[in-house]
């Protein structure tokens, strides 16, 4: 490995671990944000920060440092009878098992860094620059000492399958927690956390099934390049993409698959025991599981690092044969453009999930168990068969069956750059106009009241 080699891995590692730990701080207060929201409170507001005897609140986005800072000075309290290193192990197994899958996920294309010293060298500042080809490989430069450098932390041929080999540790962490605190209410949360996670993560590697036949890989970074060619993978396998969405949504043990966890029956679960920061570990490997779980759904389902109509060597809007414009772009923008889009797909994925927190209610445990056994994995199974047949019979099609496929493919990328562009038009109209809070009675009591003109309260005493 040259040295170049050992500072770009270095430098991977640190943005996908920095993105990971910057984003599940973030989807803290998004959870409370969010709800508030949808329960039209105020929210997160408590944390405040004084400068110059003014107080700021920042809407709220204080509240992760205050959790952060408040786990480190609380009590790591012990059970007296509890296994001492399981009970110290499990939260390191929870959170590192997390660290271990972004290393296999691409966040970017190849980088030519050839493409690059010819850019800063012939082009600067930044402003044009050459285009990298939309086929083949980044031919190395030798002779400089620049060799390719793939936006992988870890490029293992082995792809989405370490991924599910790692994702198992998450049911030994939940385990071994519940079993060594020496509580009953832990340990049933134990029993429900291994039971739920073992019949989710059967639908969750039987949906992929599917897309890997297609794909005719393993390896996440060429699942990505077949979307950029073809389709995205939402368009080629939808049941397989809601079915990986609900599957992944019970592994991260969040409402309204959360009774591993459920309050309201088992304290906390698994981790009640826990304090200080060994829950915050717990805690806080929930949000980062929401990120990875995001990750593998934008790379598998949602195009990764693409976009519609941009490849490689620049923006080309074509439908079928027709070439409609062509736009060459230098390797560096779209390298970076690339990049951006990966981890803005990745935020939209995990904002859907917090919105599912705060929309369904908790299952029922016969419930749940019955979602993954026979709903769940029986549709799986239904969609193989059926890609399989259809693989087949389209393999097995004519040219003209071909042209019409490529057809497709390019009317999806529209119906994709059409929907990006008017969710991002909502997004900024809407952030940007006046909140308006609406009252809504409900029950004849209400009317009644307000007919009587109102009803009347007295003042708060102590």
């Amino acid at each position: 490995m040259t040295a170049m080699q050992l500072l770009s891995t270095i430098v991977k590692i640190l943005i996908m671990v920095g993105f990971v730990l910057n984003l599940a701080a973030i989807l803290t207060w998004a959870d409370r944000r969010q709800s508030s929201m949808i329960q039209d409170r105020i929210g997160p507001n408590r944390a405040v920060i004084k400068i110059f005897g003014r107080e700021f609140r920042l809407a709220g986005l204080l509240h992760p440092a205050a959790d952060g800072l408040k786990f480190f000075t609380k009590e790591d309290f012990m059970p007296l009878r509890a296994d001492r290193l399981l009970f110290m192990l499990a939260p390191i197994m929870a959170m590192g098992m997390v660290f271990t899958l972004v290393g296999t996920i691409p966040f970017g294309d190849t980088i030519c860094p050839r493409l690059f010293h010819l850019h800063f060298v012939a082009h600067w500042p930044l402003i044009e620059g050459p285009s990298a080809q939309r086929w083949g490989t980044c031919s190395p430069d030798v002779k400089n000492g620049l060799y390719p450098i793939e936006l992988i932390a870890a490029p293992l041929g082995v792809g989405i399958l370490y991924v599910f080999a790692m994702s198992g540790q998450g049911i030994i962490a939940a385990a071994i927690a519940g079993w060594s605190s020496d509580n009953k209410f832990s340990l049933l949360g134990a029993l429900r956390a291994a039971s739920q996670m073992v019949s989710y993560e059967v639908t969750l590697g039987m949906s992929l099934i599917g897309a890997m036949m297609i794909y005719g890989t393993v390896r996440l970074d060429e699942m990505v390049r077949w979307q950029d060619n073809h389709a995205w993978g939402i368009f080629v396998q939808p049941l397989a993409f809601f079915l990986f969405f609900a599957a992944a949504v019970a592994e991260n043990k969040r409402i309204p698959f959360d009774l591993p966890e459920a309050e309201s029956e088992l304290v906390s679960g698994y981790f009640t025991e826990y304090a200080g920061m060994k829950f915050g570990m717990f805690y806080f490997a929930e949000y980062a599981e929401v990120v990875t779980g995001s990750m593998l759904l934008v790379t598998i389902f949602l195009g990764g690092w693409t976009l519609p109509f941009f490849h490689r060597d620049g923006l080309t809007i074509e439908l079928g044969g027709l070439r409609l414009l062509q736009v060459p772009v230098s390797h560096v923008w779209m390298t970076l453009l690339g990049v951006l889009a990966f981890f803005g797909k990745v935020i939209v994925v995990c904002w859907m999930q917090v919105f599912v927190r705060w929309t369904l209610p908790r299952f029922r445990y016969d419930q749940l168990m019955k979602l993954g056994w026979r709903v769940l994995l029986p549709a799986s199974l239904a969609n193989i068969l059926v890609t399989g047949v259809v693989w087949l019979a389209l393999d097995k099609s004519g040219p003209a069956v071909s042209d019409a496929l490529k057809v497709a493919g390019d009317v999806t990328q529209a119906i994709v750059a059409v929907v990006l562009a008017y969710l991002i038009g909502s997004l900024v109209v809407g952030f940007f106009a006046p909140i308006k809070h609406l009252r809504t009675l409900l029950g004849s009591s209400a009317e009644e009241s307000v007919k009587r003109g109102g009803t009347k309260s007295e003042p708060m005493q102590a």
